[in-house]
């Protein structure tokens, strides 16, 4: 056994060494008490102090004797002595407790207390008073942010924590202080320090129940005897059925709800943590073995949480119940929405499950205003597209289109030019299927098919509301297509979406619907094809030599460049190299010799060509540009606009 200091070791476990010996009590040790009894010392070191009584307390004092005198470190008397003090049992209830130790030899009084209904959080803050060390919560609900030290505990490797039933806490100067379950094993105090490569460790006492939670807010599937008890769980998530229930019509506050059980605080966490991350939205995907939690951000989705397999059901319920779904129905996809308070912030999230082989799937999908209240400028329009689509805007009449796949930031372009146009003179309707985010001055109304308020039911009837200007969330069918082209030929301007690759398609999309190609051409004023790109990380970034391939393909763009910007990767972009996002843009606006061109049905082919002619600049096009400005690199060019010419 190496030679230990006791004032080190003391002074680890967050104990004041005291300054002069202490005599040590003489007491019978209660057979109970057999986890903190002391452990054999190796060879050469079973002498017996002179000024400590073979009797006296097994603590940490009897394992280490480097001097002659007994320190000890359990002041405030045995384990046992503590626990009645404090009232926390009653002696009937220690004589059964030793008696279930005498018939299961090995087992901790501590732990059969626990079992028996004794207070958990009790039990360990009388353990932490026998032991001589400090007592501490971690705070769950904070997680990562100050609950626990993820860095440390990755560090450490969860297999480690969990073998140990430890979680690092913070660094205090050189010291690191570590939770542990386990006030007399003085031991892990060299495997952390060793571990860690840290010169001091600080052990305090926290509840078990803790350092599973911790550990499952991190991924690992935390095992004591055996997985967390399912049913419990469940039983938990109807406590918090009833809770919900009563605020069905109001906002949950995630940040001051109680919480009691650990999967109201999981879910929590996993829509505190993607909001942190600018997530936009939040996949949950069960598998036989285990379950994924994956966010998207920027675009990309990424792996975050992993948590046991046993808590997809309850994951599951709870969402529902938040959504105000059914949580009994579990064959049928279902729909809901749940508005929540996140650190001050209000946000919608759309809910979507569906039912797979392994389970329920659910993703939500993240709406938040302050994402959305973008100005038209900050958008990443270059100059001459920036005035030509703020006058299309400005236009009396005429179709105005949006173009791209789904999630390229139609909406986001829409709303942001609807704020541009004067709300107070002007009578401002938008139909959509739903309406995600709520604009003052505006009147919007959410289709319903399953009771006929169709696109085109909900559009006819606006035109009886004398409107000035209308947004359609999307142009689907030939009935809609035909009641917008009417609206805008009798004085209407009608913004919407299409799903096409480039511009030039919508016009041969809108014909392809059943619209006459004259009619087509009369109506629709311009075509906005978009696509989100992610800019390069501002902390990473950095210039290389471009190979003469590249170069070629850069001076085939336009671009005269010996070093090109290309992505590194960093902390503060999870090493991917980009951070955020913006738009490139593909602008056709239509004049009377394209009107003349789409009245004679021109196949997708030759129109772009004649639109290219006359001047569009594609979307490859702006990206080179957004390349030579230093906002992107040229592979995230060519991934996004892989389908697009």
């Amino acid at each position: 056994m190496p030679k230990y200091n006791i004032d080190d070791i003391l002074n680890e476990l967050g104990v004041d060494a005291p300054r002069t010996p202490a005599p040590a009590k003489k007491h019978r040790v209660d057979e109970a008490e057999a986890p903190l009894s002391p452990i054999p010392q190796a060879p050469g070191n079973q002498g017996t102090p002179k000024d400590s009584s073979p009797a006296g307390p097994m603590g940490i004092a009897e394992v280490y004797r480097p001097q002659d005198n007994a320190i000890e470190v359990r002041r405030g008397g045995t384990f046992t002595d503590v626990l009645l003090a404090r009232g926390v049992v009653t002696p009937d209830r220690i004589t059964n407790a030793q008696q279930v130790i005498r018939q299961s030899p090995g087992r901790k009084l501590q732990d059969v207390l626990i079992e028996q209904g004794v207070d958990e959080i009790a039990v360990h803050e009388a353990l932490a008073e026998a032991g001589g060390i400090a007592f501490e919560r971690i705070n769950l609900e904070k997680g990562l942010d100050g609950g626990f030290d993820g860095k440390l505990l990755q560090r450490l490797t969860p297999e480690f924590c969990k073998r140990h039933m430890v979680v690092p806490l913070r660094q205090e100067g050189s010291r690191v202080v570590i939770g542990t379950t386990q006030a007399d094993n003085v031991f892990i105090v060299d495997e952390v320090r060793a571990a860690l490569n840290v010169p001091g460790v600080k052990l305090v006492m926290v509840p078990a129940y803790d350092v599973r939670g911790a550990l499952e807010m991190i991924g690992a599937n935390v095992k004591g005897e055996e997985d967390m008890d399912v049913s419990r769980i469940l039983s938990e998530v109807e406590e918090g059925d009833v809770t919900v229930e009563k605020s069905r019509a109001e906002e949950v506050d995630l940040a001051k709800e109680a919480g009691e059980s650990p999967v109201i605080r999981y879910v929590n966490y996993i829509i505190q943590s993607a909001s942190k991350e600018g997530a936009s939205d939040i996949h949950i995907e069960p598998a036989e073995k285990k379950l994924k939690v994956r966010f998207r951000i920027d675009g990309e989705l990424f792996e975050m949480m992993n948590p046991p397999a046993s808590m997809a059901a309850a994951i599951t319920s709870r969402i529902k119940i938040m959504a105000n779904l059914d949580i009994s129905e579990r064959r049928l996809p279902q729909d809901g929405r749940i508005r929540a308070q996140v650190n001050g912030r209000k946000l919608d999230l759309r809910v979507s499950t569906l039912p797979t082989a392994s389970g329920e799937k659910v993703v939500m999908r993240i709406l938040d205003q302050r994402a959305i209240s973008v100005e038209l400028e900050q958008l990443g329009f270059d100059e001459q597209t920036f005035t030509i689509w703020r006058k299309q805007i400005d236009s009396p009449h005429g179709i105005i289109l949006v173009t791209g796949p789904t999630g390229s930031g139609k909406t986001t372009t829409l709303y942001a030019s609807l704020r541009q146009l004067d709300k107070n003179s002007m009578n401002i309707s938008t139909v959509e299927d739903p309406v995600e985010y709520h604009l003052d001055g505006i009147t919007q109304t959410q289709v319903h098919d399953k009771i006929g308020m169709s696109f085109a039911a909900a559009l006819r009837s606006l035109l009886r509301q004398d409107p000035d200007v209308i947004m359609l969330g999307e142009i689907r069918d030939h009935e809609t297509a035909h009641i917008a082209v009417q609206a805008a030929l009798t004085g209407h301007l009608v913004l919407s979406t299409l799903h096409t690759n480039d511009a030039p398609a919508s016009i041969t999309r809108l014909v392809n619907i059943g619209l006459e190609p004259f009619l087509v051409g009369a109506a629709v004023n311009a075509v906005l094809a978009q696509r989100l790109i992610r800019r390069l990380c501002a902390h990473c970034k950095a210039q290389q030599p471009a190979t003469d391939e590249l170069g070629e393909f850069l001076t085939v763009h336009g671009i005269d460049a010996d070093e090109v910007w290309v992505a590194k990767g960093c902390d503060k972009c999870r090493n991917t190299g980009y951070s955020g996002r913006v738009g490139i843009y593909e602008m056709l606006a239509v004049d009377d010799q394209l009107r003349d061109m789409i009245a004679r049905n021109p196949n997708v082919a030759e129109f772009r060509r004649l639109c290219i002619e006359r001047g569009m600049v594609t979307l490859r096009q702006d990206g080179m540009r957004k390349v030579a400005s230093g906002l992107t690199s040229v592979q995230e060019v060519l991934r996004v606009t892989e389908g697009a010419h």
